[in-house]
């Protein structure tokens, strides 16, 4: 194949090649004026006219200021929503226990019903299962996991119904004495609302997602006066994402739900904050930091038995497929709960009041282990019986009963502290929100001095449960539907890396005037040019004027008069060597495009190189690289110090000193003593010169 090169890296087939000179990618910048800004960092490197001046550290634009009215409104309702299903709550559970109306939220564990309150539960459970059946499926479980799966898989989008049915199946629910928590039906209905008012207006499903879990947040901070927790909590876990477009959404409506629940707070309509408060105690230090370790250890391993164990209830009930429907189930959950109810009574509800006693350090060693098997038997059983209810009320009690039994053990703080401690891992753990477990422990209490301690198990918590189990109470449920959720956040590498970085410049261009059969026999079988697939067309200049794809050549080869100019095609979309690969890579998805022509920006169509799907995986290439290539890039070795004879200058006054008697104060530096780190092969064991006529 008569074929050269331009120095570029451009080849032009047949003998009318015309060497063309591509335009520099990097312009002479402007001069940086002497004294300004610029100058503490160095010039400015970047082309005058480039879109890299257009990039920045986010790519959140004006547009999100249109849906901050929205999530101040979903804010409000979640509040809303969330407080009107505490009461409801309370409204069960006096009318089920205690045969009186009242919307005050009480535990179940002062009734006086004795054992026919086992059938509590167990009604409790026959509707909903009723509900369930006849009314939304969506209702069953504890609320996240549920909400997680509309984001993944239906575009955020909520039915209406869910917002009210999910709310009032969990009031039943824990009414009844389930051991649940209210915080996950209050998420799930919170983004239900949330979702709601993003489908009355016109965006996308980015947007609802934002709105959607906004409404979590809202509904979490207006129940337990946690905001900054209730932001964490959405962004760590239900936005799927770190971005300011989310984060500010879910930030404003948090904050807005709670600054109503505090202006409710001041008229006496609910609890002040902190709900759960603590006396003052020193800072930890020393051995309890030590100790929080140890209860983040154990913490870790408490969820994996928690994960275990709703899982195992779970996959027996699923054995009863075929032989009893899953509506019923819920009141053979309603057995198991109101069972353990007899046995310990503060294990039933969403036992706020008993967390608070755990935290106050009131109960005994005995009752804190008693409550933990039996919270952990009836919350398990229970939700894997389909019954509607939380799960973070639960972790809470359980991890405070591990704290609190460690702290009877554990030095350097009363077991109330170790509790806290405890509950904080718990979370942690379980649902693998580190930030979330330690401010949310922070706000619940406002024990500031406990800090340290809450990171230090909280962070040995989320170890331990990355390394024992796969997937997460909340993400085991959407796996088993047949869907993978990962919950590691890291920079795209097509954000970092610059097209001009990764594009092919060393390619095949061919000329207007020739005709598809030389272009076709000047591509021989198995050479580089062949597997190009798309081929530019260049005029005198160079400029790009048209591509011809592989199957234009391959369907006119046998037309001997066809020329090229008449089979090209304009191209569909170009990149510029400036242009980020993201941009690139969503180009290429939107048109159905795996190659684009790569041109240069100043508007003359000089054709740079080309860019495939497949250098699209070059960045990705570097970071595995990063990932899975381990060097030693500092080496250490001992240096022996060298022994020089002192000699005494001459002295003027006559005086003379012996060689072994310096007049100055010499510093011996033993052998062995002195290391030297090199970099690489080249070791730096040279000592600085030492000035002999330097006396101190």
């Amino acid at each position: 194949m008569n074929q050269s090169k331009t120095d570029e890296g451009f080849a032009h087939g047949g003998p009318a090649d015309v060497v063309t000179e591509t335009a520099p990618i990097n312009e002479t910048p402007e001069p940086v004026p002497a004294g300004g800004d610029e100058g503490l960092v160095g010039p400015d490197r970047r082309p005058v006219v480039t879109s890299e001046r257009a990039l920045g550290d986010f790519t959140t634009t004006p547009a999100i200021l249109r849906l901050v009215p929205l999530a101040i409104f979903v804010g409000v309702l979640g509040a809303g929503i969330s407080l009107a299903l505490l009461d409801m709550i309370g409204f069960f559970t006096n009318l089920f226990y205690y045969q009186r109306l009242s919307v005050h939220l009480v535990s179940p564990n002062a009734n006086t019903l004795g054992a026919i309150a086992l059938i509590i539960p167990i009604g409790g459970g026959l509707i909903v299962g009723l509900m369930a059946r006849y009314g939304s499926e969506q209702i069953r479980g504890h609320g996240i996991p549920e909400a997680m799966e509309r984001i993944l898989i239906n575009g955020s989008t909520v039915q209406p119904r869910l917002a009210i049915l999910k709310p009032i199946s969990s009031a039943i629910s824990i009414g009844t004495g389930g051991p649940f928590g209210a915080e996950g039906p209050i998420i799930l209905t919170g983004g239900a609302v949330g979702s709601i008012v993003g489908q009355l207006f016109h965006l996308t499903a980015a947007q609802r997602r934002s709105l959607l879990v906004a409404g979590a947040a809202a509904g979490m901070s207006a129940v337990f006066g946690t905001p900054v927790a209730a932001t964490l909590f959405g962004v760590e876990l239900l936005a799927f994402e770190f971005k300011p477009r989310s984060m500010v959404l879910i930030g404003i409506a948090a904050a807005t739900a709670d600054g109503l629940r505090m202006a409710m707070a001041n008229a006496h309509l609910v609890a002040p904050q902190p709900i759960f408060p603590v006396p003052s105690h020193a800072p930890l230090a020393g051995m309890a930091l030590l100790g929080a370790a140890a209860v983040g250890i154990s913490g870790g391993l408490a969820a994996w038995l928690m994960t275990q164990a709703v899982y195992r209830f779970e996959d027996l009930f699923q054995k009863l497929t075929g032989h009893l429907h899953w509506m019923w189930w819920p009141m053979i959950g309603g057995a198991i709960i109101g069972l353990g109810g007899l046995i310990e009574p503060r294990a039933l509800g969403v036992g706020y009041n008993t967390i608070h006693a755990e935290l106050l350090g009131r109960l005994s060693v005995d009752a804190l282990l008693l409550l933990f098997i039996v919270k952990l038997v009836i919350w398990s059983g229970g939700l894997g019986s389909g019954t509607s209810g939380g799960i973070l009320a639960p972790i809470m009690m359980m991890g405070a009963a591990l704290g609190g039994v460690l702290g009877h053990v554990l030095p350097g703080a009363s077991p109330g502290v170790w509790a806290l401690i405890g509950m904080a891992a718990a979370v942690g753990g379980v649902t693998r929100s580190p930030f979330t477990a330690i401010i949310f422990a922070f706000e619940l209490t406002h024990d500031q001095n406990a800090l340290l301690a809450l990171l230090i198990a909280a962070t040995m918590a989320h170890l331990v449960s990355v390394l024992v189990l796969k997937r997460s109470i909340l993400t085991e449920k959407v796996a088993r539907r047949g869907f993978h959720v990962m919950r590691e956040y890291a920079v795209d590498p097509l954000e970092a890396t610059f097209v001009r970085e990764v594009m092919e410049t060393d390619i095949y261009s061919v000329e207007p005037t020739r005709t598809l059969a030389e272009v076709y026999d000047a591509l021989g079988e198995g050479t580089p040019e062949r597997r190009q697939r798309l081929y530019p067309v260049l005029d005198a200049q160079g400029r790009l004027i048209g591509v011809l794809p592989w199957s234009v050549v391959l369907a006119g080869r046998a037309d001997r008069n066809q020329i090229v100019g008449e089979a090209m095609i304009a191209p569909t979309a170009v990149a510029h060597p400036d242009e980020i690969l993201r941009s690139v890579a969503d180009r290429m998805a939107g048109l159905g495009l795996g190659v684009l022509p790569v041109v240069d920006r100043a508007g003359t169509g000089h054709l740079d190189g080309l860019v495939t799907q497949f250098n699209l995986l070059q960045a990705r290439q570097k970071l595995l690289e990063e990932e899975r290539r381990a060097e030693r890039v500092l080496r250490l070795r001992r240096v022996s110090a060298r022994t020089t004879n002192y000699e005494a200058p001459d002295d003027p006054g006559g005086s003379e000193h012996s060689s072994d008697e310096p007049p100055c104060e010499v510093i011996d530096r033993p052998a062995n003593a002195v290391v030297a780190a090199e970099r690489g092969d080249v070791a730096a064991n040279s000592e600085p010169p030492v000035d002999p006529d330097r006396v101190p």
